[in-house]
Protein backbone atom coordinates (compact mmCIF):
# COMPACT_ATOMS: atom_id res chain seq x y z
CA UNK A 1 0.00 0.00 0.00
CA UNK A 2 2.80 2.30 0.69
CA UNK A 3 4.50 1.61 -2.64
CA UNK A 4 1.47 2.72 -4.67
CA UNK A 5 0.76 5.69 -1.83
CA UNK A 6 4.31 6.43 -3.26
CA UNK A 7 3.91 6.35 -6.59
CA UNK A 8 0.72 8.48 -6.83
CA UNK A 9 2.33 11.37 -5.37
CA UNK A 10 5.49 10.68 -7.58
CA UNK A 11 2.91 11.49 -10.27
CA UNK A 12 1.51 14.47 -8.80
CA UNK A 13 4.87 15.78 -7.97
CA UNK A 14 5.60 15.51 -11.63
CA UNK A 15 2.53 16.66 -13.14
CA UNK A 16 3.10 19.85 -10.81
CA UNK A 17 6.38 20.10 -12.33
CA UNK A 18 5.56 19.53 -15.65
CA UNK A 19 2.60 22.40 -15.49
CA UNK A 20 5.44 24.99 -13.94
CA UNK A 21 7.68 24.47 -16.64
CA UNK A 22 5.16 25.10 -19.04
CA UNK A 23 4.72 28.66 -16.99
CA UNK A 24 8.67 29.99 -17.87
CA UNK A 25 8.96 32.83 -19.55
CA UNK A 26 12.05 31.94 -21.34
CA UNK A 27 15.51 33.45 -20.86
CA UNK A 28 16.24 35.84 -18.05
CA UNK A 29 16.67 39.25 -19.69
CA UNK A 30 19.56 41.15 -17.82
CA UNK A 31 20.15 44.87 -18.48
CA UNK A 32 23.90 46.07 -17.44
CA UNK A 33 25.69 49.07 -17.00
CA UNK A 34 27.28 49.50 -20.42
CA UNK A 35 30.75 50.51 -20.28
CA UNK A 36 33.05 52.65 -22.75
CA UNK A 37 36.77 53.20 -23.54
CA UNK A 38 39.04 54.84 -26.01
CA UNK A 39 40.12 52.12 -28.02
CA UNK A 40 42.67 54.39 -30.61
CA UNK A 41 43.36 58.26 -30.83
CA UNK A 42 44.88 59.58 -34.09
CA UNK A 43 45.92 63.10 -34.33
CA UNK A 44 44.71 64.44 -37.34
CA UNK A 45 47.15 67.09 -39.76
CA UNK A 46 44.33 69.55 -38.61
CA UNK A 47 44.77 69.39 -34.64
CA UNK A 48 41.95 67.26 -34.31
CA UNK A 49 41.43 64.16 -33.30
CA UNK A 50 39.41 60.73 -34.65
CA UNK A 51 39.15 59.15 -31.41
CA UNK A 52 37.62 55.50 -32.07
CA UNK A 53 35.40 54.15 -28.79
CA UNK A 54 34.62 51.04 -27.53
CA UNK A 55 31.10 50.15 -26.43
CA UNK A 56 30.94 46.84 -23.92
CA UNK A 57 27.37 45.98 -23.76
CA UNK A 58 27.22 43.19 -20.42
CA UNK A 59 23.62 42.88 -20.98
CA UNK A 60 22.13 39.51 -21.48
CA UNK A 61 20.00 41.12 -24.51
CA UNK A 62 21.05 43.07 -27.39
CA UNK A 63 21.54 46.72 -26.94
CA UNK A 64 21.34 50.30 -29.44
CA UNK A 65 23.21 52.85 -28.46
CA UNK A 66 22.27 55.94 -29.86
CA UNK A 67 24.18 58.47 -27.88
CA UNK A 68 27.68 59.74 -26.23
CA UNK A 69 28.77 62.22 -24.04
CA UNK A 70 31.72 61.75 -22.84
CA UNK A 71 34.26 63.73 -21.32
CA UNK A 72 38.09 62.76 -21.78
CA UNK A 73 41.05 64.15 -19.07
CA UNK A 74 44.47 63.56 -19.22
CA UNK A 75 46.27 63.41 -15.70
CA UNK A 76 43.29 65.03 -14.54
CA UNK A 77 43.12 67.98 -16.60
CA UNK A 78 40.40 68.60 -18.92
CA UNK A 79 41.29 67.48 -22.55
CA UNK A 80 38.18 67.11 -25.07
CA UNK A 81 34.47 65.74 -24.75
CA UNK A 82 33.20 62.89 -27.28
CA UNK A 83 29.49 63.70 -28.22
CA UNK A 84 28.38 61.30 -30.83
CA UNK A 85 25.14 59.28 -32.13
CA UNK A 86 26.74 56.49 -32.62
CA UNK A 87 23.16 54.39 -33.40
CA UNK A 88 24.74 51.13 -33.23
CA UNK A 89 23.43 47.46 -31.79
CA UNK A 90 25.44 45.72 -29.97
CA UNK A 91 24.86 41.54 -29.05
CA UNK A 92 24.84 40.35 -25.95
CA UNK A 93 27.82 40.35 -23.81
CA UNK A 94 29.96 41.98 -26.61
CA UNK A 95 31.64 44.84 -27.93
CA UNK A 96 32.00 46.86 -30.84
CA UNK A 97 33.62 50.70 -31.81
CA UNK A 98 32.86 53.55 -33.68
CA UNK A 99 34.76 56.59 -34.10
CA UNK A 100 33.97 60.08 -33.59
CA UNK A 101 36.23 63.42 -34.54
CA UNK A 102 36.67 65.75 -31.97
CA UNK A 103 37.88 69.43 -31.66
CA UNK A 104 40.60 68.90 -28.40
CA UNK A 105 40.68 71.82 -26.00
CA UNK A 106 44.00 73.27 -26.24
CA UNK A 107 45.07 71.70 -22.77
CA UNK A 108 44.70 68.58 -24.50
CA UNK A 109 46.21 69.03 -27.89
CA UNK A 110 49.63 70.46 -25.98
CA UNK A 111 49.62 66.95 -23.54
CA UNK A 112 49.25 64.70 -26.58
CA UNK A 113 51.79 66.72 -28.48
CA UNK A 114 54.04 66.02 -24.95
CA UNK A 115 52.65 62.50 -25.36
CA UNK A 116 53.73 61.88 -28.41
CA UNK A 117 57.24 63.71 -28.61
CA UNK A 118 58.37 61.53 -25.66
CA UNK A 119 57.22 58.20 -26.59
CA UNK A 120 55.33 57.83 -23.21
CA UNK A 121 52.26 56.81 -21.70
CA UNK A 122 49.78 59.07 -21.06
CA UNK A 123 46.57 58.59 -17.89
CA UNK A 124 43.48 59.28 -19.13
CA UNK A 125 39.75 59.30 -17.64
CA UNK A 126 36.67 59.24 -18.61
CA UNK A 127 33.55 60.73 -17.66
CA UNK A 128 29.86 61.24 -18.72
CA UNK A 129 26.98 59.07 -20.32
CA UNK A 130 26.04 56.82 -22.44
CA UNK A 131 22.54 56.52 -23.88
CA UNK A 132 21.62 52.72 -24.60
CA UNK A 133 18.31 50.46 -23.99
CA UNK A 134 17.13 47.04 -25.26
CA UNK A 135 16.48 47.14 -29.14
CA UNK A 136 13.17 46.47 -28.35
CA UNK A 137 12.79 48.86 -25.70
CA UNK A 138 13.48 52.64 -24.42
CA UNK A 139 16.70 54.08 -24.41
CA UNK A 140 18.20 55.21 -21.30
CA UNK A 141 21.50 57.24 -19.82
CA UNK A 142 24.04 55.74 -18.22
CA UNK A 143 26.76 57.06 -16.29
CA UNK A 144 30.60 56.31 -17.30
CA UNK A 145 33.31 56.50 -15.48
CA UNK A 146 37.01 54.84 -16.39
CA UNK A 147 40.88 55.32 -15.64
CA UNK A 148 43.15 54.13 -18.34
CA UNK A 149 46.18 54.70 -20.51
CA UNK A 150 46.95 55.09 -24.20
CA UNK A 151 50.66 54.77 -25.85
CA UNK A 152 51.82 56.11 -29.13
CA UNK A 153 51.85 53.29 -31.42
CA UNK A 154 55.55 52.85 -33.16
CA UNK A 155 55.43 53.64 -36.99
CA UNK A 156 52.28 54.94 -36.63
CA UNK A 157 53.08 58.74 -36.02
CA UNK A 158 50.48 60.56 -34.39
CA UNK A 159 47.93 57.38 -33.12
CA UNK A 160 47.38 56.18 -29.70
CA UNK A 161 46.61 53.06 -28.28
Amino acid sequence: MTATRFHRNATWIGALLLLLAGCSSGPVRRISEPAASIQQLTVRADGNWDVQVRLNNFSSVPMRFTATNIQVAFDNGAAATLQAQPQIAIGPESADVFTTTTVPLPEGRARIATTLADGRSLNYTLGGTVDAGPEDGKSRSYKIKLSSALTPVPGLPGVLR
